[in-house]
This record gives structure tokens, C-alpha cells and sequence, in this order.
């Protein structure tokens, strides 16, 4: 009878434990993004709808609890996201935020996150000041960083004879962050830059810094931007006639940008990407899904979204805690290969390296059927395209 009643003991502690692994009974996700601005078509509601997709997958539950999503409008402010997240840490009881288009968003979260036992996860954050001395233990840079899409679209340019580069550059972090390491990637391969402007964020009239840029007798026109700064400084660029002469290479292009562009004035631009739709049969299907919801395909920035939601899910559920600590271990644990990102391994300074894309804009007669608009010109090993560690990033710290 005893021995009965231990076993009825240790199963019901054993049940209380198991309870006890996820924190109020309950996984909470945030999206933290820019819903109304100039990020929005990159990110946005696109990318609550990706982090959606990523719970249903799972079945809505992990370990047996149910999984929700909170989402909020940043508005590309280092002061608002840091409000939002710590109401969303303290009394929404949110286990992980993601996105963050703005990377001084990110890092204003950051460390509140690290305060508070909390995971960030950023997709739309790219620069590397992320993977620097405000680095720690509990972020991932999902989808890319600045310097792996510079290595790639500077190193094929350079390749091809264009060494002399000239910047347009958004004023602020992720901005100087894309022209630094582009410079690096360049002058490394041989080539040089021969000046630079820094555009307000955000831009509107860009043809002072265009015809600067041209004036300087540059090979290439490289756009350290993103989202409608970039747009709109590829459309005037072909108004002043400077596609003709030079090369215009934006550092960081979505798929919405040459959506908005149109491929008659983006045909033959070189980019690197994290992701492509149209890669392969799991790219493709799970596009499929986002487009049924969304009737656009997705970007990189979003589809990162579904991936760092995805796989942080899973890491809890191989991990049996939703404890901040125990997760990014198991993250660091996995390999990451989903319909997004391929032999992604998580490294230490919070750097996931990945595969990536060379592509190059079709012209619209190559061009077959709606978003079908990039050449996969090649495979970019992640070893290949991402920075070293940075040795000011002291994780343990």
C-alpha cells in the first residue's frame, strides 16, 4: 500500500515538473516590426502572418501548451520598441520577439531581453553591431547580416571588373554598418572606394547623392539602404539616364522592392538573399502557403520570421523547457534546414551561417509567370559570406 502510494506520488510530481517547463502555461511569441512605415511592405503584417504559418505547423501547442502571438508597430524607433517590449516582457508574460526591421530597434531590445531571461530572435535586424560588443547569449540574427550580403554581391561585381565603388548611404546604424562592410569585402578583392553620401532616413529626393555618384566616375553605385529609400533611388536613378553608364548595386533588395521597381528598370541588377521563393520544391511550397494568405510572395525578412519562429519552437519542444538559456543551447545544438534556411548552424556570437543566394534580376521577357523574377547564379556557402567572430563579442559577459 505504501509502495502504491509513492507511485502515486512521484507520478504526479513527475506530472507537476513536466508542467512546469513552460513558464504561465503558455509560449508567447512577439512580432515587433514596423506595421505602417517604410518597412512595411518588407516586413509587416507579412511577417505576422510567417510566424502564423510557423504555429500551425506545430500544431498551435508545444509540450502540450498552447503557442500565441502579440504583434506591434516599432515604428523604426529605438525608444518605442524598448516601451513595447518591456510591457510585452513584464506584464504579457512574451517568451521570444522577433523581426525588428531597424537594427537599433534590436539592439534597444536586446538588452532588456538579457535583463529579463528573454529570447530575441531578429530578422529584419541585419547589422552586425548585433553580433559586436552588445552581443549576448540569448539572440540569434536569424535571417543574414549585412556583411554576408555585401561578400556576396560586392565579391561578384569586383570579380567582374567593377573596382570603384561610391555609397549612398541611410544615415544610421544599419546603414553605416552596409557600407563598412561592403568597403571591407571590396578593398580586400582588389578594388577601392572613391567617396560616399549619407542620405536622411528616411530619404525622398535622392538626386543630389546620385549625381555625385555619377560625377565621381565610379563603376559602381552601391545603395546602403533599404525598403522605399532604395526603391526610390533605382527609379531616379534610370530617370538621370545613370543605368546606362554605371552599375546601380543595391546592398540590401527584397523582393517587394523589385515588385515595386519593376523588372524593366531592375533587369540585371546582382544581389544577394537570404531566400527565394522560387529556389526549390520546399521554397515553393511553402510560398504557396504565404501567398494563399497574403497574395504576394514572401521576402527574406518575412520567411526569416517563419524560420526563427519555427525552429524556436522546436527547440523548446527537444529541449522540454521553455527557460531561455536551455533553449538557445538546443539552438545552438540543431541544424537548422527548413524551407528558408539550409545548413544553418547558430554560433556563439549569435550568428546563424547559412547558405545563400547570388541572384540576378531577370528582364521581363525572361520573366514566366507572377514574382518570378531572379536567376539563382549561384550558391553561397555560409563559411564563404559570413564575417568571423568578432572578438569584441564576449558572450559569457
Amino acid at each position: 500500500m505504501q509502495f502504491k502510494k509513492l507511485a502515486v506520488c512521484v507520478a504526479a510530481c513527475a506530472a507537476l515538473v513536466a508542467q512546469a517547463q513552460v513558464s504561465d502555461d503558455v509560449v508567447k511569441i512577439g512580432v515587433l516590426n514596423d506595421l505602417s512605415g517604410i518597412y512595411s511592405d518588407l516586413s509587416g503584417q507579412g511577417s505576422v502572418t510567417a510566424a502564423r504559418l510557423a504555429i500551425e505547423e506545430m500544431g498551435g501547442k508545444v509540450l502540450g501548451k498552447p503557442i500565441e502571438l502579440v504583434f506591434a508597430d516599432h515604428q523604426n524607433k529605438p525608444d518605442v520598441a524598448a516601451n513595447l517590449a518591456r510591457g510585452w516582457f513584464d506584464q504579457g508574460k512574451v517568451d521570444m520577439v522577433t523581426d525588428f526591421p531597424t537594427a537599433s530597434t534590436a539592439l534597444a531590445v536586446m538588452e532588456i531581453a538579457k535583463q529579463k531571461n528573454r529570447v530575441v530572435m531578429p530578422s529584419s535586424g541585419l547589422a552586425t553591431a548585433i553580433l559586436g560588443e552588445k552581443c549576448n547569449a540569448l539572440t540569434a540574427q536569424w535571417t543574414t547580416n549585412t556583411y554576408a550580403l555585401a561578400a556576396g554581391t560586392a565579391r561578384a561585381l569586383v570579380k567582374d571588373g567593377k573596382k570603384k565603388w561610391y555609397f549612398i548611404t541611410a544615415d544610421y546604424t544599419f546603414g553605416h554598418s552596409l557600407e563598412k562592410d561592403a568597403s571591407e569585402v571590396i578593398k580586400a578583392d582588389g578594388g577601392t572606394v572613391v567617396g560616399s553620401s549619407r542620405h536622411p532616413f528616411p530619404g525622398g529626393d535622392f538626386s543630389s547623392f546620385l549625381l555625385k555618384a555619377q560625377a565621381s566616375g565610379a563603376d559602381v553605385i552601391a545603395l546602403a539602404n533599404a525598403g522605399n529609400d532604395t526603391v526610390n533611388a533605382i527609379k531616379q536613378a534610370n530617370e538621370y539616364g545613370i543605368t546606362r553608364k554605371q552599375v546601380v548595386a543595391p546592398l540590401l533588395t527584397y523582393i517587394s522592392d523589385v515588385h515595386s521597381i519593376g523588372l524593366e528598370k531592375a533587369q540585371g541588377m546582382y544581389l544577394s538573399e537570404a531566400f527565394y521563393w522560387d529556389f526549390d520544391e520546399r521554397s515553393r511550397a511553402w510560398s504557396k502557403k504565404f501567398f494563399e494568405k497574403q497574395k504576394r510572395m514572401p521576402t527574406s525578412a518575412q520567411a526569416g520570421v517563419y524560420s526563427a519562429t519555427l525552429s524556436y519552437l522546436k527547440a523548446i519542444q527537444a529541449a522540454g523547457t521553455d527557460d531561455a538559456k536551455a533553449v538557445m543551447a538546443q539552438l545552438r545544438k540543431m541544424t537548422i534546414d527548413d524551407a528558408v534556411i539550409r545548413h544553418g548552424k547558430l554560433r556563439e556570437d549569435g550568428a546563424l551561417v547559412h547558405d545563400m543566394l547570388l541572384l540576378q534580376v531577370k528582364s521581363p521577357s525572361e520573366s514566366k509567370v507572377p514574382w518570378d523574377y531572379y536567376k539563382v547564379k549561384s550558391v553561397l556557402k555560409g563559411a564563404d559570406v559570413y564575417p568571423a567572430i568578432n572578438p569584441a563579442c564576449q558572450v559569457a559577459g
